[in-house]
């Protein structure tokens, strides 16, 4: 609501007010007092006069210059007496004013006559501004004191400066605004002592401020119930502010009873009466009391509008009930009320969520063909269905289809989407949403932080990840188990297990009991920092809690022995797995093999990988690559350049040890050609050979009288073996 916008003039207040005195027992006003600033001196008034003079006759120049040769001798007294020679040139009246003010703070009084000035010559947001402006100044000062001061001051200069009683009208709209409610109602109080009532309008504006405040609605009520006494006349928009304040905190009933009010005081409900009301209903789902209201409009000849039945059919939506939802939509239209994009939106998300995506891109068809325009709500509603049920590139066109029609995603929007290409396992295109997010200045969810953070965690960015998680929790979203998984996890990679097993326990304080990878990345870092007696404590634990462990427990478990050496410990538990019913993937058999590849035990290597094929576990490219660079190392060469062939047919990619591996082992072998293959191959992959092989091939281009391929390899071997970091290996 625009408080300034159609209010009554105030001054008809003054007109009804003897009948007000009169219930209070005062027949008589109090009358304004008149103005007598300070008078001037000789030189004084010789000298505002120069000033005045000056600005009127070189009106065309910049205040600032004609004004130049005053300043020195300016002072504040003066501010009022040249306002009172150029008092009825008001542009003339605020260039003065804004020179004054940028020298020095004016003075109460003088900012009060200007005020007068703005609203006489009908200005009144340039005397809105210069109120508001006073409060804004007046912020570090006690309120109170500067409340009387200031109203005292418009008081004292309203008869002889403006005379004009929407003056008080907008310094109560100014004082609403700010949220001093308690100073508006004193100004109210005050100014019934001088006849002048405020108009219904900024009485309606200070009722919305406080109904929408939780803590202000007896302030509200309080309001409502007093200020007709002083001759304020509430209107259908005042009870409508009532009754919507009443529903907000569902206290429907007490709202019912204004609309029946309304009728006994012969202020007629409206559309908005009903429809807020209505509304109120299907918050506490009383869905029928609703639909008596809506045949109750058409008897009194209203007509619903869209919000009437949005109401009702969001309520239906909400409980799954699309078909019935659809039926009363069908019902409004053939009432002619034109349906408009909030209802096709909430039509479109309740069709979506029970996956009728036909009919939910049927109506986004019909929105379309009435010209409607979808707004960021309904492609929000069709990208969540479609991500719901697994349709992640429909999403994502759907998303880009949002956008390139000028409308702004929203947090709801970005998370929805981002939870979508999580689930997917598309972080890539996940976090590069989260940035968007961010850029556009939208604070991500608890959905938000906690898929990211755990998709952060698994990718090891776990200081980002953990930076995420804390901005969560400064604005106070509630953890859940996923979350304490990813914190869980974040710790124990930065090598915090202290603070990891602190938080396992206030998981247990707050109700949510440790899942098997909550264990299970606690085991992890104690195997990874040896301490296997912890590891296998925290698995009992685990157990004796009836957490079923999952083969990344056994896979940790087995890591830790195979990383320590203890490949009897390793062996024994690859055992007991199978007995026990575990079955083994690939990554369990990993571990030993590459332990006994280290240790140059090709005949136990083969053995494990023979025994893997045998359970039906597939190999994966970890796998190749640590047979491979193992019979490298052991100069099976032939063994190599078999389980070479068979990598590449299985589509696995080699990693940059392995082909220095096979270079070397094919170098010593005297297989030059192939070798050379090889590093070619490795090099327009983008990997980067090791020392030794560069200077194997810079000899042998050399020798081979090749200068050009012998200097371009010297400048790569240089820049990428001297100048870069190596690059890491994970196998």
């Amino acid at each position: 609501m625009d408080p300034g916008a159609s209010s009554p003039h105030p001054s008809r207040g003054i007109n009804n007010n003897n009948k007000k005195k009169s219930s209070l027992g005062l027949a008589t006003h109090r009358p304004f007092p008149s103005y007598s600033p300070k008078k001037p001196t000789i030189r004084d008034s010789e000298f505002v006069h120069r000033i005045s003079t000056s600005i009127k006759q070189r009106r065309r120049e910049p205040v600032r210059s004609v004004l130049k040769p005053f300043e020195s001798k300016f002072r504040s007294d003066h501010l009022i007496w040249v306002l009172m020679k150029i008092r009825n040139d008001f542009n003339l009246v605020l260039d003065f004013f804004d020179w004054a003010r940028l020298r020095k703070e004016p003075s109460v009084e003088a900012r009060c006559v200007v005020i007068q000035i703005s609203v006489a010559m009908r200005h009144p947001k340039i005397s809105r501004d210069l109120i508001r402006g006073f409060w804004a100044n007046a912020g570090g000062f006690d309120i109170g004191n500067s409340f009387r001061h200031f109203v005292e001051q418009l008081v004292y200069t309203y008869k002889d400066w403006g005379s004009d009683p929407l003056v008080f009208d907008i310094v109560f709209q100014v004082l609403v605004e700010v949220g001093l409610f308690d100073e508006a109602r004193n100004l109210f109080d005050k100014m019934l002592n001088y006849g002048v009532v405020m108009s219904v309008g900024s009485c309606n504006y200070l009722l919305s401020r406080l109904s929408n405040n939780a803590d202000r609605i007896d302030m509200a009520i309080e309001v409502f119930g007093e200020f007709p006494q002083a001759g304020v006349c509430w209107n259908a928009e005042s009870y409508n502010i009532m009754m919507l304040a009443f529903c907000k905190v569902e206290n429907v009933d007490k709202a019912h009873s204004f609309l029946l009010e309304m009728e006994l005081r012969g202020c007629g409900p409206d559309v908005v009466s009903y429809s807020t009301v209505i509304d109120g209903f299907c918050r506490v789902r009383e869905l029928q009391r609703a639909l008596e209201l809506v045949r109750e409009m058409g008897s009194k000849g209203l007509k619903p509008n869209p919000y009437t039945y949005n109401s009702i059919i969001s309520l239906l939506c909400n409980d799954g009930k699309v078909v019935e939802a659809e039926r009363v939509f069908k019902e409004m239209i053939n009432y002619s009320v034109v349906p408009d994009e909030v209802i096709y939106t909430t039509l479109v998300n309740g069709f979506c969520k029970v996956g009728n995506f036909s009919n939910a891109f049927r109506l986004y068809d019909e929105m379309l063909s009435r010209e409607l325009r979808p707004d960021a709500i309904t492609y929000t509603a069709l990208i969540g269905g479609l991500c719901q049920n697994g349709k992640i590139e429909e999403a994502h066109k759907c998303f880009h289809e949002m956008l390139s029609k000028g409308l702004v995603a929203d947090e709801v929007t970005y998370t929805v989407l981002i939870d979508g290409y999580c689930k997917m396992g598309r972080m890539k295109d996940a976090f590069s949403l989260h940035n968007q997010m961010v850029q556009l200045g939208l604070t991500p969810n608890i959905v938000t932080y906690t898929t990211l953070a755990d998709g952060l965690c698994k990718q090891g960015e776990v200081e980002t990840a953990n930076e995420l998680l804390h901005e969560m929790c400064a604005k106070g979203l509630q953890l859940n188990i996923f979350t304490y998984n990813s914190l869980i996890n974040g710790l124990c990679k930065v090598g915090n297990t202290k603070q990891a097993v602190k938080l396992m326990e206030d998981m247990e304080v707050a109700g949510i009991h440790p899942d098997a990878f909550s264990y299970t990345t606690l085991m992890d870092v104690y195997c990874k920092s040896g301490e296997m007696a912890r590891a296998n404590e925290v698995l009992r634990e685990m157990l004796d809690n009836g957490i079923q462990p999952t083969i990344v427990t056994f896979n940790v478990l087995m890591n830790g022995f195979c990383a320590l050496g203890m490949l009897e410990d390793g062996n024994k538990l690859l055992s007991w797995m199978l007995d026990k019913g575990f079955m083994p993937n690939a990554t369990t058999y990993n571990a030993l093999m590459k332990q006994h590849c280290i240790r140059s035990n090709m005949r136990m290597t083969s053995e494990i990988y023979k025994r893997m094929c045998a359970q039906g576990v597939p190999p994966d490219s970890n796998t190749y690559n640590i047979l491979i660079k193992g019979h490298c190392k052991a100069r099976n060469m032939k063994e190599a350049s078999y389980l070479l062939m068979e990598t590449v047919e299985k589509g696995f990619r080699l990693s940059a040890t392995t082909y220095n591996a096979l270079i070397k082992g094919l170098f010593k072998r005297k297989r030059v050609a192939e070798a050379r293959k090889l590093f070619k191959e490795m090099r327009t992959k983008g990997m980067t050979a090791d020392r030794e092989i560069y200077n194997l091939f810079l000899d042998l281009n050399f020798s081979e009288g090749d200068i050009g391929i012998t200097l371009e390899l010297c400048d790569e071997a240089i820049e990428k073996c001297l100048m870069a970091k190596k690059s890491n290996d994970p196998s």
